[in-house]
């Protein structure tokens, strides 16, 4: 079964939005994140890269070289979706197992490696089945990303990843902030859930300096997948009513936790036709997969919400796509 693509601008992504459309959040209470800790397992062709990897570093730890430490992390095992009995409000369950950065790394360098059989794991694990259904051991990442405005100044953020990062996305513009799941972040030590609004006030704090003191609008608008990449992500619209970009551009300049992961940041009017303008005059392959669907649904649930949670507003969002394209003869 092939999933459809995210389309804006005239520019078909990789992205396949799971979950969301814009017009109303996942309530926090609604999210049912379920965490098995069994050891995600291999093939035994796989979990020999996977051994492979981990001695390449290895051997470049001990020699003093750059090399990727092995954090612990998360494998997605499903991913279901159901509506309550009367609102028909969204119920996301998300179930976890353990894995680590060498388990993801074995198979999203590897995605089109062939193996005995004749087939790369895309062939045989995407391509030949729906994605969403895909193995564990394929889904060795799940990503939090935050587009977020700030309400002094009404501007949307966008993030260019540095050229520093490791994987498929370094220097493209993405979401304003992001993080992956971790255990030893993200996993409570008193037994609760894991929490995802937790994780995305963690991204925000880490790379853009936003403090748990600092008044935060943080909703959860959406999940998605990246079909190039096969990356889980969910999607976040968070306003920092009291922030604006001077104030945010003082704290980078005086320090922030993961400043490495991003060479820039761009500040845009929050409203539809600023938005859509900027993501139309970077070059198409310049975006992560899945950061255009973000930046979409950010901009229709803020149309809504202006609109007093009218859902007829996301159509605003649709004509002002539909400006920019003519303006722009796209």
């Amino acid at each position: 079964m092939s999933r459809d693509r995210f389309t804006l601008l005239g520019r078909e992504t990789d992205c396949h939005i799971f979950e969301g459309e814009g017009v109303r959040p996942v309530r926090e209470e609604d999210v049912r994140v379920k965490y098995r800790p069994v050891r995600v397992e291999f093939p035994q062709e796989i979990g020999g890269w996977r051994h492979a990897i981990q001695d390449a570093e290895e051997r470049k730890e001990a020699l003093g070289e750059p090399y990727r430490w092995n954090n612990k992390r998360f494998a997605v095992e499903r991913i279901v979706v159901t509506r309550t009995h009367l609102a028909e409000d969204p119920v996301v369950t998300l179930t976890l197992q353990d894995a680590d950065y060498y388990d993801f790394l074995t198979t999203s360098i590897n995605l089109d490696r062939k193996q005995r059989n004749g087939l790369s794991l895309r062939e045989q694990y995407l391509e030949g089945r729906d994605p969403v259904n895909a193995p564990p051991f394929m889904n060795c990442s799940f990503g939090v990303n935050v587009a977020v405005e700030t309400g002094r100044d009404g501007m949307m953020l966008f993030a260019h990843r540095s050229a520093q990062v490791v994987g498929p996305n370094r220097s493209r513009w993405n979401s304003s902030a992001n993080e992956g799941l971790a255990r030893d972040h993200d996993l409570p030590a008193d037994g609760s859930p894991i929490s995802l609004h937790a994780v995305a006030r963690r991204a925000m704090f880490e790379e853009l300096a936003v403090h748990a003191s600092d008044e935060l609008d943080l909703e959860l608008i959406g999940f998605g997948l990246d079909l190039r990449n096969n990356q889980w992500a969910a999607f976040f619209r968070a306003v920092l009513p009291r922030l604006d970009e001077a104030t945010l551009r003082l704290r980078w300049s005086r320090g922030v936790g993961d400043k490495w992961e991003h060479d820039r940041f761009a500040f845009v009017p929050a409203d539809p036709a600023s938005v859509l303008e900027f993501m139309a005059d970077q070059p198409e392959e310049s975006w992560t997969p899945c950061a255009p669907a973000l930046f979409y649904l950010a901009l229709v649930r803020g149309a809504v919400r202006r609109a007093g949670d009218d859902p007829e507003a996301r159509f605003t969002v649709e004509e002002a796509e539909r400006r920019v394209l003519e303006e722009r003869g796209m």
